[in-house]
C-alpha cells in the first residue's frame, strides 16, 4: 500500500505563545476518514552542537530541566531566533552558553524531535577547533555549568545511560561517527 499525506481541511489555535503553540487540525486521511481533533505542537526550530575544542575535548553543559525535573548533562544548543540561519544560531548559542568560538562548522543532521505531534526540527552541527574567547552570557533563565569530556568519556556516558536528552544522544552518535 502506498503511504500518502493527509489533507488538512481546517486549523484553529488553542494556544499561541513565543515558545510553544498548540493548534487543532481537521484532516482527511487517504482512506476518506475525517479526523477532526489532531493536535499539533508548533515550536521554533532548534540547534545543538557537537563542539570540540582544539585539544579534542567535547563541550557539554549541565543544567536543571524543569519539565523533566532532572539535572541534565547535554550538548550546547538552543532556539533559532527570527532572522537567523541555523548556523548563525549555533555559533551565537555556543558563545553565549560556553564562551567558545570555533574554526570549523558543519551540519551533521536535521532531525524531527517528534513528527507525530510537533512540527519543528533540531539541526545538529559539528564545530571543531574550539577556543575559549568570551565569558558566558546566559539568558536570565539559564543556569548551567560547562564541562569538558574526552571522546572515550562521552562514549562511556552514553553506555551508562548518563545523558538523558534523547536528541542529544542521537546527535552525539552522529558526531562521534564523524570525528
Amino acid at each position: 500500500m502506498e503511504i500518502t499525506k493527509w489533507k488538512k481541511l481546517a486549523s484553529r489555535y488553542l494556544v499561541k505563545e513565543r515558545w510553544a503553540t498548540l493548534r487543532v487540525d481537521t484532516s482527511e486521511l487517504p482512506n476518506g476518514t475525517v479526523k477532526d481533533d489532531y493536535y499539533v505542537l508548533e515550536y521554533p526550530d532548534w540547534v545543538n552542537a557537537i563542539a570540540v575544542t582544539k585539544d579534542q575535548q567535547i563541550i557539554m553543559v549541565r543544567q536543571y530541566r524543569f519539565a523533566g525535573d532532572i539535572i541534565s548533562l547535554e550538548i550546547p544548543g538552543g532556539v533559532i531566533d527570527d532572522g537567523e540561519t541555523p548556523e548563525e544560531a549555533i555559533k551565537r548559542e555556543l558563545i553565549e552558553e560556553t564562551g567558545y568560538t570555533f574554526s570549523n562548522c558543519e551540519l551533521l543532521c536535521s532531525l524531527y524531535p517528534n513528527p507525530a505531534t510537533a512540527n519543528n526540527r533540531a539541526h545538529t552541527y559539528l564545530l571543531t577547533g574550539g577556543e575559549k574567547t568570551h565569558v558566558q552570557h546566559l539568558d536570565e533563565h539559564e543556569i548551567l555549568n560547562v564541562e569538558l569530556y574526552s571522546m572515550s568519556e562521552i562514549k562511556q556516558l552514553i553506555k551508562e545511560n548518563k545523558i538523558d536528552q534523547a536528541l542529544h544522544v542521537a546527535a552525539l552518535f552522529y558526531g562521534l561517527e564523524k570525528i
